[in-house]
């Protein structure tokens, strides 16, 4: 399906009619976990994730069977601000990388079943150094959210968005800083800067933020102003994924940036995402903390790519697995006391 939008009004529109899950699915679902051969609740959260897919494929007994992994890649015009430990140039080696399936996330894939789609946008046309200019053009954000939107592959049952881009937890501190407040508070180490560096970073994101200020009341005019081609395209996959009833696992803290413009756009749009893990980047607990996500895991993980939330796969796995597999007490001729 093309992207139904031309316009980030269009998008906007779009953004305010989704579907909501299958309150009977849960209902069944919920009563098909009240008879399986355990004691009540002890399952833990695996038990809450089976109900919450159930509602979102409309069947009690869920299932994933075709796992989609999307890592978009973008390059940002605000690394000139020396803003990262690496140069700009890594982005596209990376890339590269992904495709020869030499990274992280290509061994997450592989081991959880997943398909793994990689989506370079415009690495040789950096977005523009934001504090200079807003980072992307109406039409470049706009297709931007269309590369996300028309990357989903029809028929997937669960998505994974990831990314790649020197600079991009810069982009991602200024978009949270503008949708949430909290100024230059929401700058990390990223891939590792040092104490200077991280002021550098702080000084860029208040910079940018200065910019732009007359139009960051709007989260799409922030994504636009602050954001990145790979930011953008997440968002609109996962509102892609909204649209076709596809639950989605959250990567880090760039990746719920980016789903954090369709959450201020309309508070349930992310009624069908997870968070996968919280990463070791500082503000991403406090951003999971706006969005009302509690994290499936907690490992320490700051790589990216998507890894954390591919890991997640794994426990939605065995979530709709021991759902939808296990005998109920009647099937096992086991007594429910």
């Amino acid at each position: 399906m093309p992207a139904p939008f031309e316009s980030l009004s269009e998008f906007r529109d779009l953004l305010q009619q989704l579907p909501v899950p299958d309150a009977s699915a849960i209902a069944a679902a919920r009563a098909r976990d009240a008879v399986l051969t355990k004691p009540p609740g002890a399952l833990g959260r695996l038990e809450d994730v089976a109900i919450w897919m159930a509602g979102w494929q409309g069947t009690a007994c869920p299932v994933v069977d075709r796992p989609l992994i999307l890592i978009f890649a973008g390059n940002h015009g605000v690394t000139a601000q020396g803003v990262s430990a690496f140069p700009a140039a890594v982005t596209a080696q990376m890339v590269g990388n992904f495709q020869q399936g030499g990274a992280a996330i290509n061994q997450l894939a592989k081991a959880f079943g997943a398909r793994l789609e990689v989506i370079a946008l415009d690495l040789d046309r950096p977005t523009a150094d934001f504090t200079e200019q807003p980072a992307m053009t109406e039409g470049e954000v706009v297709a931007a959210l269309s590369a996300g939107w028309n990357a989903v592959v029809a028929g997937s049952d669960l998505l994974v968005t990831g990314e790649m881009g020197i600079g991009n937890t810069t982009a991602a501190a200024a978009l949270a800083a503008a949708l949430y407040g909290g100024g230059a508070g929401w700058v990390g180490r990223g891939t590792g800067v040092d104490d200077a560096g991280l002021a550098v970073k702080g000084r860029v994101v208040e910079a940018g933020l200065a910019r732009n200020a007359q139009v960051l009341a709007d989260p799409l005019q922030a994504l636009r102003c602050l954001g990145g081609r790979e930011i953008a395209a997440m968002a609109g996959a996962i509102a892609r994924a909204r649209v076709d009833r596809v639950p989605v696992v959250l990567d880090g803290f760039i990746c719920c940036a980016a789903a954090a413009v369709l959450a201020r756009l309309n508070p349930a749009a992310l009624d069908h995402a997870v968070a996968g893990h919280v990463s070791a980047e500082a503000a991403h607990g406090r951003l999971l903390a706006h969005l009302g996500k509690v994290p499936l895991l907690d490992l320490g993980m700051r790589l990216g790519e998507g890894s954390g939330a591919a890991l997640a796969i794994a426990v939605v796995k065995g979530a709709v697995a021991c759902h939808s597999g296990m005998a109920t007490f009647a099937e096992a001729g086991v007594s429910d006391g």
